[in-house]
């Protein structure tokens, strides 16, 4: 079982870094830790049964937002598929008595076996002080609480940022809840497609379009900061690939590349991008440095070699190349020497995603008309394939390297000539497949790190 202890400076100065000021409410020692905990590392996880209440508010409009907070957190925990908050209606305690403390007979009544509460208070400068604590009930004490301020509007991601305490408390991983999802937003008929860069947080709140339509957008990619996105666009039917600051919404034009079909991936120093070019009839994989635009060739081979990904530490690449005959997947040194094809398999393995821990490849096959996204270890062993569909491709990884995020398409209307592209994502388990709900057609998401 994976554990770690509450690390409660980490979690100051993450929050500091978000421009919210934490205090540390209550803690236990580590010796008086309540053991409840879920182990994550199972095929099958029964969900915990939790009891997520309304934040206390002394005024209609600290009750709503207390009420929106929680409804947020609680939605978190179950889309992890290990949690499984409680009917609100079954509560004894009101958010009003549980502010003298829990009675926890009466939580054990309704089956739970952690409990969140909270309140919401106006602050004179306009900001919102906003708290929580999280009980086990069974042993009827207190695992951790936390203090944030933020202005108003900021509610929602203080909702994400005290469900990632709460997920990483209990599991003893770091959760994945307050970050954000760039994606290809697609609409129109199959053979005039309009395709639109597009943001969103990971539970599909906050979207905003980033590129008006007007020109095609590829394969958005994200930096390690999480403020800037690569992704590639054609200008005059040449591949061009951007740099985009989502703060600022300033666009830089990185370059034109001739024969490029992915957009790069950032090294994890944010220094450099990987990628594949075209060049005197060999495609080949390059690393181009954006401080003094240098590129470096690091594979040259008469097979294709394309959509490379960094390993967390920057020191092993994997890429896809059919050198040996068919497309499978292989894995190099940053500097282009070991390399090792990791999979042989049947049929074809394609872009493929370091996970953010280091332990996995997530990679699309396509064997016998069908498509899947599976994962395998960097030695090419333990290879497990999650969800499989007519077409199903893009995977990308949550930070916390558990749940990955993709796309679907399928055929639609008569004669099967139009098409229909929805984001899912799932759980290493592969039992925890969600539908991420968009506005339009989404394909090509990439999960960024947590917000900073």
């Amino acid at each position: 079982m994976m554990r770690q202890p509450l690390d409660r400076l980490r979690r100051i100065a993450a929050a500091l870094a978000a421009a919210l000021v934490v205090a540390i409410l209550a803690a236990l020692p580590a010796g008086a830790r309540a053991e409840l905990t879920i182990d994550i590392t199972k095929g099958v996880v029964e969900p915990m049964p939790v009891a997520v209440t309304d934040f206390f508010g002394a005024t209609p409009q600290e009750q709503q937002i207390g009420q929106q907070i929680s409804n947020v957190i609680a939605a978190n925990l179950e889309r992890s598929g290990l949690f499984r908050p409680i009917d609100k209606r079954s509560f004894i305690q009101t958010p009003d008595q549980l502010r003298a403390g829990p009675r926890f007979a009466d939580w054990r009544v309704v089956n739970a076996q952690a409990l969140v509460i909270g309140g919401v208070q106006a602050q004179p400068d306009g900001r919102l002080r906003v708290e929580f604590r999280l009980f086990d009930v069974l042993a009827g004490q207190q695992m951790t609480g936390l203090a944030y301020f933020a202005q108003p509007d900021g509610w929602r991601r203080i909702a994400h940022i005290i469900s990632d305490a709460i997920y990483k408390r209990i599991t003893g991983e770091d959760g994945y809840f307050d970050t954000r999802v760039v994606y290809i937003a697609e609409s129109g008929p199959a053979n005039q497609r309009v395709k639109r860069l597009a943001i969103m947080d990971q539970d599909g709140e906050n979207h905003r379009f980033l590129t008006d339509g007007r020109v095609l957008v590829l394969t958005p990619r994200f930096s390690p900061t999480a403020q800037e996105i690569t992704y590639l666009s054609y200008f005059n039917n040449r591949p061009r690939v951007y740099l985009f600051n989502i703060d600022t919404g300033r666009q830089e034009v990185l370059g034109d590349f001739p024969g490029m079909t992915f957009a790069p991936r950032f090294s994890p120093d944010g220094n450099r991008v990987i990628m594949s070019l075209a060049q005197g009839g060999n495609t080949d994989i390059y690393t181009l440095d954006l401080r003094t635009r240098r590129q470096t060739q690091l594979t040259n081979h008469p097979g294709i070699d394309t959509a490379p990904s960094y390993s967390p530490d920057g020191s092993r690449i994997v890429f896809e190349s059919d050198r040996g005959g068919t497309q499978q997947l292989y894995t190099m040194n940053a500097d282009g020497s070991d390399v090792k094809r990791i999979t042989f398999g049947q049929g074809r393995y394609a872009t493929p995603v370091w996970s953010p821990r280091g332990d996995l490849i997530a990679f699309t096959r396509l064997f016998e008309g069908r498509f899947y996204i599976g994962v395998i270890r960097p030695d090419g062993t333990g290879e497990r394939l999650l969800t499989e569909a007519f077409h199903v491709e893009g995977p990308t990884w949550a930070p916390n390297g558990r749940v990955l995020m993709y796309f679907k398409e399928r055929p639609t209307g008569e004669g099967n000539r139009q098409r229909q592209a929805r984001l899912f994502s799932i759980d290493l388990t592969g039992f925890n497949e969600r539908q991420v709900v968009t506005p339009t057609d989404g394909s090509d998401p990439a999960w960024s790190p947590l917000i900073p």
